[in-house]
């Protein structure tokens, strides 16, 4: 557990779109945000969020109403998400890769009273809304690909620059602020309802002090502002300290990521391990001397500690892998510049206390597996419409993380996987995660997912699923004696199987559960 920092919680009342404003008005002129299109100023920014909630006001919508956000990465996306947040509209930021039916539930789940949608995506949107059972009654479009139907309203005429800007709604910091959906691998989709004041805890609490952004950063996230690790990286954070930000709608494959590395000159850069893998192995990656990175940030999977060794000795820059959660907005655990172990999740973050918990709630032993709890002041209001769900994550001041760690000697914590990827094999837990990290330490693989199978006895196995890199080639038999010598006997995978490429979510994460039903194993 950690102590307290001292950081001056917000006062009453506390608009977050508000205290974003006034953190960065005396530098009115600065670039806030480059996107596909051009550039931002931070006063065009503020004026834009002002008018922005004008009209989301001059629509009919009310305080603490919804409003559905399903925009690609662009200027328009912080400026409708605060635009809202500042009129105490709450936003309801969706992952733009879903389907139809995943829009029209979201829709009639948050009961949203208007869509703000790229023009890219309104065809989506469109099949969503034509299945009814929605209140949506307004569509605003950014950047339409030409004449909109009728109903819908381009972003740009929608804005009334003649009317009055608004003024902050008086919200409190416990007020509803913005919903992020959890990723959904298992059913359907959670709504997770953050306060007003959520964010500012963790500008206060990790960006400032952990990763030390300042004003003369230049921050650049793979990982979509519709994402929670997202939404604090190129939101957040950078405005909190008036900092410029890279937006970037296409998917960051390695090509577009490196592009916006030389053109833009990137000092911070927020990824995941997949994509930091598929990087290292792309033809095209640029020297050191090319690029400006002074820190890089990984979160969603634990990083392995190959990777981010060959990250560091490649570019001289370290990467600071972390977890957060949706529901704790970011990350609560975390390495940190100057004290990277890599291998770990490093140490709790000041203003978080953590705790490993075994099924009956005792805490368990330095070096044992246990579940993780948080509590910190970041943590979400609820699931909306799921008590049941909600009181099985949020439990009173802790929230329960659904990750397995083992703490370390020296106070660092060690990923052993989610809850319910463990496996246990000969009556011993073993971690998916560790046996993948070490597959991935083999220098023709690019990644590895693992999950247990049932033998003829019906014991639970290991089954890996690896995918190589391109033009590579090792057979079964090399990479299980490669385990061997690595791990205990008992954990090496009993049989590999070699694919193209391994199932995801949108957020880059291995979908064991679609292996497991591949294999016919136990969800």
């Amino acid at each position: 557990m950690t102590a307290e920092p001292q950081v001056q919680p917000p006062g009453t009342p506390f608009n977050f779109a508000q205290h974003l404003i006034a953190c960065n008005a005396r530098r009115p002129g600065k670039t806030a945000y480059i996107d596909d299109h051009g550039a931002m100023s931070y006063g065009e920014l503020a004026e834009r969020i002002r008018r922005v909630a004008a009209a989301l006001q001059a629509s009919g919508i009310h305080r603490e109403e919804r409003v559905l956000l399903l925009m690609h990465d662009g200027n328009d996306w912080p400026v409708c998400f605060l635009g809202a947040m500042y009129a105490g509209i709450v936003p309801v930021a969706v992952n733009t890769l879903l389907t139809a039916d995943d829009y029209a539930y979201m829709l009639q789940h948050s009961r949203a009273q208007a869509v703000l949608v790229s023009g890219a995506l309104l065809p989506v949107l469109q099949q969503a809304m034509a299945q009814g059972g929605h209140e949506a009654g307004t569509v605003i479009v950014s950047q339409p690909a030409g004449p909109l139907p009728d109903g819908m309203i381009a972003l740009d005429g929608w804005i009334d620059r003649t009317a009055p800007l608004a003024a902050p709604a008086s919200t409190s910091p416990d007020d509803p602020g913005f919903w992020l959906y959890s990723s959904g691998s298992t059913g359907r989709p959670k709504g997770v309802l953050h306060s007003q004041g959520n964010p500012y805890w963790t500008a206060e609490l990790y960006a400032k002090p952990v990763l030390s952004l300042g004003e003369a950063d230049i921050c650049f996230s793979a990982a979509k502002l519709y994402f929670a690790y997202g939404l604090g990286n190129a939101l957040t954070f950078p405005l909190s300290v008036g900092a410029t930000v890279v937006l970037m709608a296409e998917r960051p494959t390695p090509e577009a990521t490196f592009r916006r590395w030389l053109d833009y000159q990137p000092t911070v850069f927020f990824g995941a391990p997949t994509g930091y893998a598929g990087m290292l192995a792309a033809p095209g990656l640029p020297t050191r001397e090319q690029v400006s990175l002074r820190l890089c940030s990984s979160a969603g999977e634990a990083l392995p500690a190959d990777l981010g060794e060959r990250f560091t000795a490649h570019f001289g820059c370290e990467i600071i892998d972390g977890i957060g959660s949706t529901e704790m907005l970011h990350i609560f655990l975390s390495n940190r510049p100057g004290q990277v172990r890599y291998g770990t999740t490093g140490w709790p973050v000041p203003g978080y206390a953590v705790e490993l918990r075994d099924e009956d709630g005792h805490a368990v032993p330095d070096g044992d597996v246990g579940d993780l709890y948080i509590q910190g002041p970041s943590a979400a209001l609820m699931y909306w419409g799921n008590r049941e769900k909600s009181r099985e994550t949020f439990r009173g001041g802790w929230t329960k993380s659904g990750d397995k760690y083992a703490r370390n000697a020296d106070g660092s914590y060690s990923y052993a996987g989610r809850s319910d990827d463990m496996l246990k094999v000969s009556g011993i837990y073993v971690s998916p995660f560790e046996v993948e990290a070490t597959l991935a330490q083999h220098p023709a693989v690019l990644e590895a997912a693992v999950i247990g199978v049932p033998d003829p006895a019906g014991l639970t196995k290991t089954k890996a699923f690896v995918v190589l890199k391109p033009g590579a080639q090792v057979s079964e038999t090399e990479l299980k004696a490669f385990v061997k010598e690595r791990l205990a006997p008992y954990k090496y995978p009993r049989v590999i199987e070699f694919m193209g490429a391994l199932p995801k979510t949108a957020t880059g994460k291995i979908q064991r559960f679609r292996l497991r039903e591949m294999e016919g194993a136990p969800a």
